[in-house]
């Protein structure tokens, strides 16, 4: 598995011409072709529609380029720290964890306004599994989880000694293609409607434990038919794209597709989750800096929190 196999499915995707994209890629045309077909081997499904011309990628494809513009931004961005830490071997480097999905929209912004008001950090960012981030925490070897809370579900709930903060707000939101109008082409709050297709977490994603609840509260869980399940938000946000059902997933995630016109809402705000986004720390595992850095949000106004409302910096910690 090389990486550079999906910046080759980028170009291919751009461009639609497999001569075009090697050339950017600066190989020849037969070994670019077969970069792609080891990518498809290593998948295990058809990557790239070859029917007609302009190639385009398949449903399988779309989701693999999301996930490996992702991971191969990701893979950067922490190479990137490394070499800053080496460079500086007497700083210490601040360890975050979070749940994916937070870790790709919320995480940079929230990062830059910190940094804007507390001043520079090294720091690094370990985007996992929420339990993953859960036992990183326990064990030491991150500073601080960052994680969605809401009236439903509590990570931070039965682990001894652990304290949160709020830092930022998002919701999980109901959304789906549109149809040639404009307007969903699921409706929520359609009664005559008895069944729609349902895009769901699956058991081991946390997120899941925010939506379940809602569902069987407002008794729309027997109308959903399950279509497809992934754990991964991008997944299912790439399933709402191509009309494949309805998903609820984080407003801060979807709102490029929101303003592009991609998709739309699948019902009105009876059905948001309002979520809190936490930061959480174990008060026996800090240091100087990490307890510095919780002062500072604890009793200064001075990090804005995005608020899914407004969709706008609104307020302050």
């Amino acid at each position: 598995m090389d990486l550079s196999w999906f910046k080759d499915l980028d170009n291919l995707n751009r461009t639609g011409n497999f001569t075009q994209a090697a050339r950017l890629a600066n190989i020849s045309q037969p070994a670019f072709s077969r970069r792609i077909k080891a990518l498809e081997t290593w998948v295990g499904a058809p990557l790239v529609d070859r029917s007609h011309q302009p190639v385009s990628l398949t449903v399988a494809g779309r989701q693999m380029l999301e996930v490996g513009r992702q991971a191969v931004t990701r893979l950067e961005v922490e190479r990137a720290h490394v070499r800053e830490a080496l460079a500086l071997p007497d700083k210490y480097v601040v360890s975050f964890g979070a749940q994916h999905s937070i870790g790709w929209r919320f995480y940079p912004d929230w990062l830059q306004a910190f940094e804007g008001g507390y001043g520079p950090i090294m720091s690094r960012l370990r985007a996992d599994d929420l339990p993953n981030c859960i036992e990183d925490l326990k064990q030491g070897v991150v500073d601080f989880v960052i994680a969605y809370v809401s009236k439903f579900a509590d990570v931070s709930a039965g682990l001894p000694a652990v304290e949160s903060l709020v830092i930022g707000y998002d919701e999980l939101i109901p959304i789906c293609k549109c149809d040639s109008d404009g307007a969903p082409l699921y409706n929520l709050d359609d009664c005559a409607v008895a069944s729609f297709p349902y895009l769901r977490f699956g058991d081991n994603a946390p997120i899941g434990q925010h939506i379940e609840p809602l569902l069987t509260s407002s008794r729309i869980r027997n109308r959903l038919h399950t279509v497809y399940e992934n754990s991964m938000a991008g997944a299912l946000r790439i399933r709402t794209r191509n009309g494949s059902g309805i998903a609820w997933l984080p407003r801060s995630l979807v709102k490029p597709d929101l303003e592009a016109g991609l998709v739309t809402l699948a019902g009105n705000e009876a059905w948001f989750i309002e979520l809190e986004i936490r930061l959480h720390r174990i008060k026996g595992h800090t240091n100087q800096l990490t307890r510095k850095i919780w002062s500072y949000l604890a009793m200064r106004e001075a990090v804005p929190l995005l608020g899914p409302k407004d969709e706008a910096i609104t307020r302050a910690v």
